[in-house]
């Protein structure tokens, strides 16, 4: 299936934009009280910090797609597929962190207006099988998408019947819309939901100045030994779904202002992560269905990138910064490589979920970094428990 997609990304940044850093530099999360929503219960978390062993594993979980045909028998199943591939990944690896690398949820297949329970269901299961596992999530092109009709709803006349979910005591007393408008769940409160509901969520409801993009905020994680930052992860809403699927200057200006307050020398490694690749990608992809060859290192090279819509500064932004050592993306669910660009990386997640396209087997990109001395590797962690495609991604 194809999506098209309209409206253009926010403008400038720079208001407010010194308290955006005050709060960074604290390890705070800006609280959605800041941003004109309920404050989440725990707006103070733990800091993020290598482990005794002074490393920093994190797992990518990336197109999900929960909730995809949600009025059949398959799309439920899928979604039980793929809880069981994050339980496997986590068994088998332990991490430290989770990035959900978007599309976590399929919201033009959901039925009802709040993608929210789907989206709870797909964040919450590193912390609900009781393992305590702190994470993050970027937006893909589907997470927030308006409904979209299944011809097989259509009635012989041409007129889909309207299918509310059953109304309960409590919503019926409050009046709420239970669905029969069909309408996407915007970003922000798919966004404040997770946030408020989750102590271990790291998520963070980004400046104002760049919505529509939501998910644009820094996470830093420090030193085994000391208080300091010893590797800043970046995570930027790359459009789609709402609007259109692309990196924004002013998201470009807001990473400069970001990392030049944060990591001025660049002595700090930075490592990115938005769910849409970037042109760049096109640039270094090997050939569509031929053979993986170095410098290239991955399993699967299936199909063609399907980049941003357009290269908005960037990248040109990322490879003047030697800190910056790997960007990460999810998107294309056949391709799971790694290829170097400039004095960087730039890498696909393996396709994690059941739900969207493509039948090829579901795993997880790991990421593990060694603070001293530094090192970044990775590899593809299967449901089956297999491991393969390392490549070290600081040399």
């Amino acid at each position: 299936m194809r999506w098209w997609y309209s409206l253009a990304a926010a403008g400038a940044l720079l208001a407010a934009l010194a308290a955006a850093l005050a709060l960074t530099v604290a390890g705070l999360r800006p609280t959605a009280a800041e941003h004109g929503h309920p404050q989440a219960a725990d707006a103070r978390r733990p800091p993020l910090r290598f482990g005794s062993g002074g490393s920093f594993k994190v797992a990518l979980f990336a197109d999900l797609h929960y909730g995809e045909d949600a009025w059949t028998d398959w799309g439920p199943a899928q979604d039980a597929g793929s809880d069981r591939v994050m339980a496997a990944v986590l068994h088998a690896e332990n991490p430290d962190f989770v990035v959900y690398l978007g599309d976590l949820v399929t919201a033009n297949n959901l039925p009802i207006p709040n993608a929210s329970l789907y989206w709870d269901r797909a964040v919450s299961v590193s912390a609900a099988r009781g393992r305590g596992i702190p994470w993050a999530a970027v937006f893909g092109n589907h997470d927030d998408m308006p409904f979209e009709w299944p011809p097989e709803w259509f009635s012989p006349d041409g007129v889909p019947p309207v299918r509310c979910p059953p109304t309960t005591p409590s919503t019926a007393a409050s009046g709420e819309d239970q669905g029969c408008s069909f309408r996407g769940t915007p970003r922000i409160d798919l966004m404040t939901t997770e946030i408020n509901k989750n102590r271990l969520s790291y998520s963070s409801i980004g400046p104002k100045d760049l919505w529509p993009g939501v998910s644009n905020y820094v996470l830093q994680v420090l030193s085994r030994t000391h208080d300091d930052p010893a590797l800043l992860m970046y995570f930027l809403d790359s459009g789609g779904g709402s609007y259109t699927e692309v990196v924004s200057s002013a998201q470009v200006k807001w990473f400069q202002g970001q990392s030049q307050f944060l990591n001025p020398n660049g002595r700090i490694p930075e490592l990115i992560f938005w769910h849409i690749p970037s042109t760049a990608y096109v640039k270094v992809a090997p050939k569509a269905k031929s053979e993986i060859r170095k410098p290239c290192v991955g399993s699967i090279n299936k199909e063609d990138v399907a980049p941003q819509a357009a290269e908005w500064g960037m990248m040109d932004a990322l490879s003047k910064r030697p800190s910056v050592k790997a960007l990460f993306v999810g998107h294309n669910h056949g391709l799971d490589w790694c290829c170097p660009y400039e004095k960087m990386w730039l890498c696909f997640a393996r396709h994690t979920g059941y739900g969207g396209y493509g039948s090829w087997s579901k795993g997880s990109r790991i990421i593990e970094i060694t603070e001293n001395p530094f090192s970044i590797v990775s590899w593809i962690r299967m449901e089956n428990g297999t491991k393969h495609s390392d490549v070290t991604l600081s040399s």
